[in-house]
């Protein structure tokens, strides 16, 4: 069973994508769409861009799910996926690619998404935490101790975890990980409290935009973030996608969950190889490589 995943926010580079546009007439149709559905030319900003204007979330997340994206529609009859996953950002990547959303409409909920978390940071100083070497209850247990809003925000793979909220509230939860035996517990440098409850105002916001957007029948399951299983229905896809900024990304489930399922082979398309790397955490011996189309 091979399973193609779709890396979130935080693997862009500047240069992303300029080897598809080069190579492909196809890519260079769908990088001219981009442009025209945004309103603005994102692929001189991912092909020339600073760091500094790469990492402005509303180009961020945009510039991720294009990269991704096209360079799936570019792997054209090789691209036969048993399973998808994405992270965050990365699951409106893979409902592209296995086809429940069109590049145009999962490119209008990204932006969308985009301007909705921006704002909802702004209201609250709030931040999120890496916390490295403890079991996930027991970080848990912790946030859930602390006065004010904390809660594990992405369980990346064991032993690795994201906390998210309120500022003071992570600084808490932080100092008393780090006397529970944490090796890690490390800020992060992020606008916002994402996955957390903080993201309501911009859950909301989105809600009305993925509401109104045309969910497909898919071409093979999508393993989503709040619950960790494969889905295939295009209603309960969409419930899940509506539920996703609030919650916790359950990457170490989905793994399991993958692997629990036959999984024999995963190809990461998009910048970066994180997720190859949490790959190889939960299995070894699992052949894992980035999506080309060299």
């Amino acid at each position: 069973m091979k399973a193609y995943v779709f890396p979130g926010q935080g693997a862009q580079f500047s240069g992303m994508g300029k080897e598809l546009f080069d190579a492909s007439a196809d890519a260079r149709k769908l990088f001219n769409r981009a442009n025209e559905v945004l309103g603005f030319d994102i692929a001189s900003i991912m092909f020339e861009g600073s760091d500094e204007a790469l990492k402005q979330t509303n180009v961020t997340q945009p510039a991720i799910f294009i990269h991704s994206t096209i360079l799936a529609a570019c792997l054209g009859d090789s691209f036969k996926p048993d399973m998808v996953a994405g992270h965050s950002l990365g699951e409106f990547s893979a409902l592209v690619a296995n086809k429940t959303l069109s590049f145009e409409d999962g490119l209008r909920l990204v932006s969308a998404r985009a301007t909705a978390m921006q704002k909802a940071c702004e209201l609250t100083p709030s931040t999120m935490a890496a916390i490295l070497g403890l079991e996930d209850h027991v970080v848990e247990e912790i946030c859930s101790s602390i006065e004010g809003v904390v809660v594990p925000a992405n369980y990346n793979c064991p032993g690795q975890l994201v906390i998210s909220g309120e500022l003071k509230a992570v600084e808490a939860a932080c100092a008393k990980l780090t006397e529970a035996g944490a090796k890690r517990a490390l800020i992060l440098q992020v606008g916002g409290a994402f996955h957390s409850p903080l993201m309501e105002p911009a859950r909301a916001e989105l809600a009305s935009a993925i509401e109104s957007t045309a969910f497909n029948a898919p071409i093979c399951p999508i393993y989503q973030n709040v619950n960790a299983l494969p889905v295939t229905d295009p209603s309960l896809i969409k419930t899940n996608l509506l539920a996703q900024l609030t919650a916790p990304v359950k990457w170490t489930q989905i793994m399991m969950a993958m692997n629990d399922h036959g999984l024999s082979e995963v190809i990461e398309v998009g910048p970066g190889k994180v997720l190859q790397g949490l790959f190889k955490k939960i299995n070894r011996e699992l052949p894992v490589s980035s999506a080309s189309i060299g």
